[in-house]
């Protein structure tokens, strides 16, 4: 059996539907946990701009709400869209709600974990707007942590472009 790659999972997207990360084979993506109630919220706006400035030279940011860090993610899917869609005109791709750390973890982010280490080696997701970078062939290239902005992840992001 061979091993497990990023294209081998499956996630629900904000709306229902299911959808496999094989779709965006030969593309980047970022990864991102977020939150519509953190003081990391304002980062969707620099992650909208990334997208807008990358999504036609083969970024794909893939945004994960997730309710596990001081309950910042309270709504359903319905009122997460809503949010980032009124408050900051996200039009990259959002999924359904996730655990991102512990036994009910969604297991995509099990596998970013185990492939790309926090700081001093640690696996757990330590807050909201973790991002993982992922080159286009699958491969977990870099974790930034929440504090990370957006704005400064260019220079990464146009390595794993070219």
């Amino acid at each position: 059996m061979s091993e497990q790659t990023i294209y081998d999972f499956e996630v629900k997207t904000i709306d229902g539907a299911m959808k496999k990360l094989a779709e965006y084979k030969g593309q980047a993506m970022l990864i991102v946990n977020t939150a519509s109630q953190c003081g990391f919220t304002p980062q969707y706006k620099g992650l909208e701009e990334l997208n807008r400035a990358y999504a036609d030279k083969g970024l794909k940011i893939l945004g994960f709400p997730c309710n596990q860090f001081g309950k910042q993610e309270p709504g359903d899917e319905n009122e997460i869209k809503n949010f980032c869609s009124l408050n900051y005109e996200v039009t990259f791709p959002m999924f359904a709600k996730v655990d991102v750390n512990g036994d009910g973890a969604h297991p995509l982010f099990k596998y970013l974990q185990k492939k790309c280490k926090g700081i001093f080696g640690t696996e757990f997701i330590k807050w909201n707007f973790t991002k993982f970078l992922v080159g286009k062939n699958g491969e977990i290239i870099k974790r930034f942590a929440p504090a990370d902005k957006p704005e400064d992840m260019s220079k990464d992001i146009e390595e794993v472009l070219k």
